[in-house]
């Protein structure tokens, strides 16, 4: 029996709507929030904006809410000039929230024993639903994310190569701020972020805009 013909479907079928993009920016940053509080539960940090601004929040006891706002804020400049304004809003969106959803999420989670490694690896997977969530609906959580994705669609260089090199880069540099041991637990968090991208995250790969 012959196989029926494939067919294409209309281009605005695979249009997100915002009702989409809505659920998931909220699914993805509620999943970062989860790594974020399993790394600092921890005492991990990861790469990007959101390392600089665990390191911040480690050396002042800040709120990392508020740190990791106010880090992204130079980053909107490039990502409205390269990626776009509806990019830019999306991105502005999920780190606002974000930033909301990591002050508040403590007091309704609480985690009372958590090996590093487990941190490290959970966390990771974490981060890399989260962000995949967010990239296949046009928005970031800025800092390395908005670099990452400019260069895979400009340039095609791999998202999860580039993240894992910005990300591990970022960790390496915290050896003046907190122990070896953690570091090298917070490096293990980027790799497997990063590979996860890697194979998850491919031009071509998700074709809904």
């Amino acid at each position: 029996m012959d196989a029926p013909p494939p067919t294409t479907s209309p281009p605005n079928l695979l249009r997100h709507t915002r009702f989409d993009d809505a659920q998931a920016i909220f699914s993805g940053t509620l999943f970062v929030a989860i790594a974020m509080m399993l790394f600092g539960q921890a005492g991990l940090l990861t790469g990007g904006t959101a390392g600089v601004a665990f390191l911040l929040h480690y050396a002042t006891g800040a709120s990392f809410g508020k740190l990791f706002f106010l880090v992204n804020l130079p980053f909107y400049w490039f990502a409205w000039r390269h990626m776009g304004r509806a990019f830019t809003l999306k991105t502005f969106s999920a780190i606002a929230l974000l930033s909301v959803m990591t002050d508040l999420a403590p007091r309704y989670l609480s985690i009372y024993s958590l090996h590093p490694a487990f941190a490290a690896v959970l966390g990771g997977l974490l981060l890399g639903t989260g962000c995949l969530f967010l990239a296949r609906h046009r928005a970031s959580l800025g800092g390395a994310t908005v670099l990452t994705l400019y260069l895979q669609e400009k340039r095609g260089w791999p998202a999860g190569k580039v993240q894992i090199g910005i990300d591990c880069t970022v960790v390496l540099l915290a050896l003046c701020v907190i122990p070896p041991q953690r570091v090298g637990w917070s490096v293990l968090a980027a790799v497997v972020m990063g590979l996860f991208l890697w194979i998850n995250h491919k031009p071509g790969r998700y074709a809904a805009t």
